[in-house]
């Protein structure tokens, strides 16, 4: 279904959309070259202590590398999910406007197309919206 989603979603006019969380990170410092001049290195004050860890939310847009980065302490749902309605919402409001009406049985197998091929299939509701966008989740 991902292949499917990368190779055909955009030609389908949908617009296909990533999302993945990375890390935890340390929010430590880390070595790597800096501008100080040579025999003087960084230091922290002895007053620094490290602030426990950090993740990465992205949502990635792979036909012209868009990429949508928010970096949080961690990732419960109520934090993954605000998020993503957040900027969905935001994604939706710029893509083109929906094909005109189809017929329902028509636009439900469309949907029923995309679930092809999943061991776990979702329930559909009685009515669908015409299909925009495919969320391809990490998990």
């Amino acid at each position: 279904m991902i292949e499917r989603a990368y190779r055909y979603g955009e030609q389908m006019g949908l617009a296909v959309w990533t999302e993945d969380e990375a890390g935890p990170y340390g929010t430590h410092p880390y070595k790597t070259a800096t501008w100080q001049p040579q025999g003087e290195p960084l230091e922290q004050p002895h007053e620094y202590l490290p602030n426990g860890t950090a993740k990465i939310l992205t949502l990635f847009h792979p036909a012209d590398g868009q990429v949508r980065v928010k970096g949080v302490e961690s990732t419960p749902n109520k934090v993954l999910q605000s998020w993503l309605k957040e900027n969905l919402t935001e994604i939706l409001v710029d893509l083109p406007p929906p094909m005109q009406s189809i017929p329902d049985e028509d636009n439900r197998a469309i949907w029923q197309t995309w679930q092809q091929g999943l061991s776990v299939k979702f329930t559909l509701p009685e009515h669908l919206p015409p299909l925009r966008l495919l969320l391809i989740c990490d998990n």
